[in-house]
This record gives C-alpha cells, structure tokens and sequence, in this order.
C-alpha cells in the first residue's frame, strides 16, 4: 500500500506559500480587513480631534503654520505628497533588505522549512480535530507521535493500574499514581521529543560512581519518573503536577489520568496445572498477571466504582474522534474502560470510534489471539463501545515479528462479525512487533474520514426518507 504523505505539506515555492496565506481556511484576509477598519476609524477619530482644536482661534498661527497656508496651493499638496513617496520607498526598502536578504536565507536554511510554511502547519494544527486517545504502555506513544503531526488538539487518557518497575515503587513509597505512562505520552508530544526522550527515559545506574560496591538509591528510576513525582509534590496533586510537566516540556495536547483513584488491576486467569487439570486463578496487580502464565478470562477493578477523572469525560465527550490502543491489551487499554463513566461517556459520543489492534501478540497476556479474539474480550469487557477496529494486513506467518510473539492474523475471509473491519499496512519494518507512527495515524485519519462520510450519507438517506 501505497502511504500517503502526511497533511499540510507544501511543495517549498515561496510564491505557493504566500497564496497559501490568501486561502480562507488561514484567516488571514479577515484580520487583515478588521486591521484596515481600525487604521481607518483611528484617523476618523484624529482628523475629528484635530479639527476640533485647529479651529479654535486662539490655534490660528498653529493652524496656518500646519496647514502649509504660507506656501501656493501647489507646494501644499506636492509637498506632503514627495515627503511621503520618499518615506514609503526608504522604508519598505530597508524592511525587504533586512527581511529577505538577510533573515528569509537563515529561516529557508533551518532544517530546510520556510517560515510561511511552518505557520501554516502550526495554524491548522491548532484547528485539527479534537482526538481522544485510550490507553497506556508503549503503545500510545507510537500512536501520540504520528497523530501530532494532523492536530495539536490531542488528549491522551492514560492508565494508572501500573504496579510494576520505578512507577510501582514511586506509587508505594510516595503515595502518588504511577508517573511511568504518563512520561512517555508527555515525550511523545513535546516539541523536542529527541531531547526529551533521551531525558525521560533516562535511568540511574545500579551502582554508585567511583564506587562500584555501593548501591545506587536510585536504581533502576527514570528521570521522568522522579521529575513528575517532584513536579506533584511542587504543585500539590499529582493532575497538577501532569499540566505544569506538560508546560514547561512545551507538550502540544494535554495527557489525563483516566481516574485519579488508587486502583489495582485483577484477573482471572485459566491455566493448567503440572497434573494436566486446568484451574482458575486469582492475580492482583498489573505487574503480576504476565507472571501468571495462563489465559486471561476476564480483568476488572478492585475498586468496583473507581471514578473518571472529569477531565477525561469532558474530552471524550467533545471529541471528533476516540480511539483506544495500541497497547498491552490487558493491562494498559481495558483498564481505562473499566472506569466507571469511561464507557458510558464514549457512547454517548457522536464522533468516530476506533480500536487499534495490536500488529503482535504480547506473551502472557494474548497467547494465541487474532483480531477476532481481542474484539469477543474487549466486547465483554465494554459492549459497544468500539464498533470499528483498524488491524495490520502486513505480515509474514513464515516470520514471526520477534522471538516471543506471533502476528495478530486477520479473520478469515467471508466470515461474519460484529464489528467492522478495517486494514492496512501499519507495521514499523525495523521493529515489527510495533506500529509505525506516521502509517498508523495516516491511516486512522483516512478511516475516520470514511466513518464520517457514511454518517453523513446515512444521515442524508434519512432526511430524504422522512
């Protein structure tokens, strides 16, 4: 499949991106004319206020003096007229100098864009669609990094089940919810993701330096981590602690936690037993179900009415468009349906809905599962919330994306579901497992767009009908 070049891109001639700026989608022309407007009324206004102090008679040799009465009617009027000529010509001359010659060349040479170019990208990402993003891991990052380029109105809602690593410690010894998704999500959507990536994702060695026998405090924590943590205790919540983060990393959208209650993920999960009988068991913790080795039957809450943060429904509920995952199927995209009034909140939405699949199996969590299989558990786990489904088409079976994984395979052909189907090639070459960031939203934009179009008509035939 052909991939398609992402939006608002400009062929680089500068007369095109000066027409660009004549479009009506930029708004210029209409500010432009409010601008005129105001110059003219200001010199209505002053024309009044000096005419009103000009003829008074105690401002006579002022007015005559002014008013050039001491020169013919010729010299009046040619006077002003060369005087302003020499003016408009000195300073427009000076400005296209300074603004084309010598900082237009310097602006085309960084990082070969053109000024015009980039404010128009800018401009109409901050009016792209308003999208809601459902999940966590390192899943909704690849997502984040491919859907900025269409819209800064993106709103990440992250999980806060994570019990495991530096976010499982944090959350134990400081009281706080788990910072680990939310630093990646707030890397993928700064505007100097490189930088901030590497810093982020920084973790402390196990030893101290220069002295190789002593343990580091710090094991094994991300700076990311730590920086948040400090960031919540400096502004005294943790939601605080996520939009201050977000200001000073300069991130375009907003990442929310999907509750702000301390919850534990739980599971049921089926495996069988060195004796060949098969059991149910109990797990507690995000961390532990992977360890379970078995078939996860069903996941859910310790906290039965664990409750939506109120951000995170307002968003959905404002969205042009939802989607949930890509991710840990288990225990970073259904914890955050299994919210109270998540669900409830994205059905009553009118926008598109989309649940990404995941291009890989994950071990210990979807052993053996295609498209099919993820749609029956996320049916069960959140009927009708995501009717339409977008999965990879390119795989190869004779080669396994890595070692502990198979490809999630697509349905068989003919066979009937209840969902609708979508496909494409979205996986990353260089690492299979995962999906790639400029395919994956690419192609979301172009489904969402199709949804969009059969609503319409849908709602045309109707309209027709009555």
């Amino acid at each position: 499949m052909k991939q398609q070049p992402p939006p608002y891109q400009f062929n680089g001639e500068q007369d095109d991106n000066w027409r660009q700026l004549l479009k009506p989608a930029f708004g210029l022309k209409r500010w432009l004319a409010v601008l005129l407007v105001g110059v003219v009324l200001l010199g209505l206004g002053l024309a009044v206020l000096l005419y009103h102090f000009l003829s008074s008679p105690q401002w006579a040799d002022a007015t005559r003096l002014l008013t050039l009465q001491f020169l013919p009617l010729w010299g009046r009027i040619l006077l002003p007229v060369v005087l302003g000529l020499l003016l408009i010509v000195a300073g427009w001359s000076r400005f296209y100098r300074i603004l084309f010659t010598e900082i237009w060349p310097d602006l085309r040479a960084f990082e070969n864009q053109e000024l015009l170019a980039l404010l128009l990208r800018r401009y109409r990402r901050s009016r792209g669609p308003r999208i809601v993003t459902i999940g966590g891991g390192t899943g909704m990052p690849q997502l984040l990094r491919g859907l900025r380029k269409y819209t800064d109105n993106i709103t990440a809602i992250v999980t806060v089940a994570d019990d495991g690593g530096s976010s499982g410690r944090l959350r134990r010894t400081m009281g706080i919810l788990p910072p680990g998704d939310f630093r990646n999500n707030i890397a993928a959507l700064s505007e100097a993701e490189g930088l901030m990536t590497r810093l982020f994702q920084y973790r402390f060695a196990d030893r101290e330096l220069g002295d190789p026998q002593a343990a580091n405090e710090l094991a094994g924590h991300s700076f990311g981590n730590l920086f948040i943590t400090t960031m919540a205790a400096v502004t005294g919540s943790f939601e605080a602690g996520i939009a201050e983060s977000s200001n000073v990393l300069r991130v375009r959208g907003r990442v929310l936690p999907g509750t702000l209650e301390d919850i534990t993920l739980c599971a049921e999960v089926r495996r069988r037993r060195a004796d060949g009988e098969v059991e149910t068991v109990l797990v507690e913790g995000e961390s532990m179900l992977p360890k379970a080795q078995g078939q996860v039957e069903r996941v859910y809450l310790k906290q039965e009415y664990a409750r939506a943060y109120p951000e995170a429904i307002r968003a959905i509920l404002q969205a042009d468009l939802i989607v949930a995952g890509p991710g840990s199927f288990f225990t970073s995209v259904l914890p955050n349906l299994l919210v109270t009034g998540v669900c409830d909140a994205i059905r009553a939405s009118s926008a598109p809905r989309i649940f990404i699949c995941n291009v890989a199996t994950q071990a210990g969590e979807t052993d053996n599962f295609d498209v099919a299989a993820h749609m029956t558990k996320l049916h069960q786990h959140a009927d009708d919330v995501f009717p339409n489904v977008l999965a990879n088409d390119h795989y190869d079976l004779n080669r396994p994306p890595s070692g502990n994984a198979q490809w999630v395979q697509l349905p068989a052909e003919g066979t009937v579901h209840a969902f609708r189907l979508f496909t494409g090639d979205v996986v990353d070459e260089e690492r299979p497992w995962r999906h790639d960031s400029d395919k994956l939203a690419t192609r979301i934009m172009q489904v969402a767009a199709e949804l969009r179009a059969d609503k319409e008509e849908r709602v045309a035939a109707g309209e027709t009908r009555t």
